[in-house]
């Protein structure tokens, strides 16, 4: 490599040469939304399985004039327009946040340097590229200083590529090394990048048990709803007479409106509108706290992580640096003249300016950097008047020295005490050739810096230990460094810090030492990503904390994607999450607002999966007797305000420290299905009972008061552990059962009447009785439960029992 010369400037295109582009529609415009268009969320959130069920039910009760029993419209518009408004509140805060940070390029324009948003850009501009600048359009290198550039977003290769002039750069690439003078020769959606990276940008749905489970539920009712809903209006029919009688008068109407009534009790609509408004709810609140949810299933995500991989720097620590210690290590001429050049220069890193307060009184001297820093080559080149020069990693520049070698035991014992060091050293030989590191270099100065650790950082790594997520720190650093500040925050595993230079590269290999190991400094951008892989291959559910652009592959690829609110716009594009302030201390209040979602939804969707076992066994029944269906739809209506709605969406909303488990449908089934069959053999002892007597308005009452009476009582105990708010819910809920038929214009609305003695008598026996297996069946589930959650203890160690666990919700 011949050393780098300074980049001349072209005088670069004219304000003229620029506006014609501009009217020509050749500007650097693209689509580089971060999440999905407005139709697109308006088209995701209203056509779903879930709105065409009950759109189709909803259209035809209004089609056959019954609007009182179309009640259930209501939740099927109001799940759309929740999920809809608050995607695109997410959407609309990430938007303006990326304007707000949006990236900026010097453009040479009239002879001049400009700082233009990179899509001001026009075709055939003249650029200049610095080290950390992202390359904004397609274009031809006119001049390079060791330019090196990281295409691994767009090609997949891992390895900095030179450039030289007359090679070409592409958009959406970064510099990593040197600078450059390039001109724009494709822009827009003409560049590279537009053409190839819609796959990751693409909008692509996060995994949710939840969501998963609930569409589980909605495919099995899809395939039995059909056959179903003919057989309850064909047994409808025959109830009121026959084909011929139905249709001479509204037999036909009334048995539709029957029909319905068995299809939409089958349809768990407030479970998915419940899901919703908790999600939604969840995003406004982290919102408050400066987190962007970008789509709202990833607050369940949150729950289920258990591994948790940050960066040191930005993290841990703050991110900024101070100078501790200069350590002369041997007397080479011009060493420290060099290194207060070399902290003094405009677009020195943050880590040699933190040295330039320790020189102020030395001297600068000219100099010539031949070798441009890269993290891949962790070292730079520099020419001086006293000869060539090294500066970086200690242990990278004198690798060809024994383990034993002095300095490099100084530069291990400097580490463990968390310090971070930079080596300058003298080449023996004269000077750099290409790219190769000499090997017989001489150590001149060492600059021992130390990081600000965060003052909230060990109370944020004690949460995550309490709450069984394990933390692994992975950093570009030397690894004592990082294993050193890791230890002092209380970080489990921290002095046992692992040089990622020494682990295998394939993935299978990799597994192993990931899995045991807590803290890795020197890893490259590319392991970053085998590291998530490794672990989700063990079936780790894992979140990647992430702000540069090379991160972007990793937190794609994550479970959830967490970006720094002042990262990377492709950084944030990919992630799930945003940290808006780029706080490592709102963390542990994410991973708790996504517990108390999923913790709560498992705790009431059994209510909702409860009804729709009952209203399918009452359907399945009624056709196959041909009884008219027990209920109305204003009936289910009430029943669902009163035991499932309206209480529900205060135990979903309210505090739960429940800790992630995995299996939620499988839970909620075990005591949803039995629950629902009490519930739905009891309706059918009242309402038989009555019916067979003729007495059909007291039917339909007992069979309604009966139903409300046994789901009360499930209700009572999923509200456990009581206090004094969920016994006041449970009460009020039932006084309005009460009121149902008490208030005489209540009543009218929802064809009820006053129950008679008998029926009374009859509601309590069946309700008290179904009551009593609904309490047998619970406690049954917590028993069996308990045991297959009994933790298994490492010798020497107390498990906690399961049910403790579940008593503290």
């Amino acid at each position: 490599m011949q050393p780098a010369t300074a980049v001349a400037s072209p005088p670069g295109l004219s304000s003229a040469d620029v506006a014609a582009r501009v009217a020509a529609g050749k500007v650097n415009v693209t689509d580089d939304t971060s999440s999905r268009s407005l139709w697109a969320i308006i088209r995701g959130n209203l056509f779903t399985l879930f709105n065409a069920i009950l759109g189709v039910a909803l259209v035809v009760v209004l089609s056959v004039g019954a609007w009182k029993d179309a009640v259930f419209g209501f939740v099927l518009l109001f799940n759309t327009l929740i999920g809809a408004v608050t995607e695109y509140r997410a959407k609309r805060t990430l938007d303006r946040l990326a304007i707000l940070n949006e990236a900026e390029v010097t453009a040479i324009r009239d002879g001049a340097e400009h700082r233009v948003p990179i899509r001001e850009v026009v075709l055939d501009d003249v650029l200049r590229l610095s080290l950390g600048d992202q390359v904004p359009a397609d274009g031809e290198v006119l001049t390079s200083a060791g330019l090196e550039v990281d295409e691994s977003m767009l090609t997949g290769e891992s390895e900095p590529v030179d450039k030289v002039t007359g090679d070409p750069v592409l958009s959406g690439s970064a510099v990593v090394a040197g600078s450059a003078v390039v001109r724009a020769t494709k822009v827009g959606p003409d560049a590279y990048a537009q053409k190839i990276t819609a796959q990751a940008k693409q909008f692509s749905l996060v995994g949710s048990e939840l969501r998963s489970g609930i569409n589980k539920v909605l495919v099995v009712i899809s395939w039995v709803i059909v056959p179903i809903a003919f057989l309850l209006f064909w047994s409808q029919i025959r109830n009121v007479g026959g084909w011929q009688i139905a249709f001479s008068g509204d037999g036909w109407r009334d048995a539709v409106v029957q029909a319905i009534a068995g299809i939409v009790g089958m349809v768990p609509e407030g479970l998915v509108l419940l899901t919703s408004i908790n999600f939604a709810l969840a995003a406004v609140i982290l919102a408050r706290r400066k987190v962007l949810v970008q789509e709202l299933p990833a607050v369940e995500v949150l729950a289920r992580v258990d591994v948790l991989c940050l960066d040191k720097t930005g993290t841990i620590t703050d991110g900024s640096v101070e100078l501790d210690e200069l350590v002369e290590l041997e007397g080479v001429p011009g060493a420290r003249e060099l290194l207060a050049t070399l902290a003094r220069e405009p677009g020195a890193s943050p880590t040699a300016a933190a040295i330039a307060p320790g020189l102020q009184d030395v001297p600068s001297v000219a100099q010539q950097e031949v070798v441009p820093f890269s993290s891949a080559r962790k070292w730079s080149g520099h020419q001086a008047e006293s000869g060539a020069w090294v500066l970086g990693a200690p242990e990278v520049l004198l690798a060809s020295r024994g383990a034993d070698d002095a300095v490099l035991a100084r530069v291990r014992e400097v580490a463990t005490s968390g310090a971070r060091v930079l080596l300058l050293a003298h080449v023996s030989e004269g000077e750099l050739v290409g790219e190769s590191l000499p090997d017989d270099v001489r150590p001149a100065l060492l600059a021992v810096l130390r990081e600000r650790v965060r003052p909230d950082a060990a109370q944020t790594l004690e949460y995550f230990a309490a709450q069984d997520v394990e933390v692994k720190v992975i950093s570009g650093d030397n690894p004592a460094t990082v294993g050193s500040i890791a230890e002092s925050v209380g970080l489990e595993g921290g002095a046992e810090s692992v040089d990622a230079r020494t682990l295998p590269e394939d993935r299978e290999s990799l597994r192993e030492p990931i899995r045991t190991s807590r803290v890795f400094g020197r890893v490259t951008p590319e392991q970053k990503r085998a590291f998530v892989h490794a672990l989700q291959d063990d079936g780790r559910t894992v979140a990647m904390t992430g702000d540069g652009v090379n991160d972007a592959l990793a937190l794609k690829d994550a479970d959830l994607g967490i970006a720094m609110g002042n990262g990377a716009a492709a950084t944030k594009a990919v992630a799930r999450v945003v940290l808006l302030d780029g706080r490592f201390s709102t963390l542990p209040g994410v991973v708790a607002e996504g517990r108390r979602v999923i913790a709560n939804m498992e705790r009431v969707a059994a209510l909702f999966l409860t009804k729709t076992t009952y209203a399918v066994l009452l359907a399945v029944v009624v056709a196959l007797v041909a009884w008219p269906y027990p209920f109305l739809p204003r009936h289910l209506t009430l029943v669902g305000a009163l035991t499932i709605g309206t209480p529900a969406f205060f135990l979903a909303l309210a505090p739960n420290n429940q800790r992630y488990r995995q299996g939620f449908l499988d839970r909620v089934l075990q005591l949803a299905v039995p629950c629902g069959l009490i519930c739905g053999s009891g309706v059918l002892v009242v309402y038989g009972t009555l019916h067979l007597r003729g007495e059909e308005l007291q039917a339909s009452t007992g069979a309604t008061l009966t139903l409300i009476l046994m789901a009360l009582w499930l209700l009572g105990i999923l509200a456990r552990p009581w206090n004094w708010w969920r016994l006041t819910l449970v009460g009020v809920m039932a006084l309005g059962a009460v009121l149902a038929v008490a208030v005489p214009f209540v009543r009218e609305f929802f064809a009820l009447e006053w129950p008679t003695g008998e029926t009374a008598q009859l509601i309590v026996v069946v309700g008290v009785i179904g009551a009593a297996l609904i309490e047998v069946v619970y406690r049954l589930r917590e028993r069996r439960l308990a045991r297959a959650e009994a933790p298994r203890p490492a010798p020497g160690q107390v498990g906690v029992d399961a049910s403790t666990d579940r008593a503290s919700r």
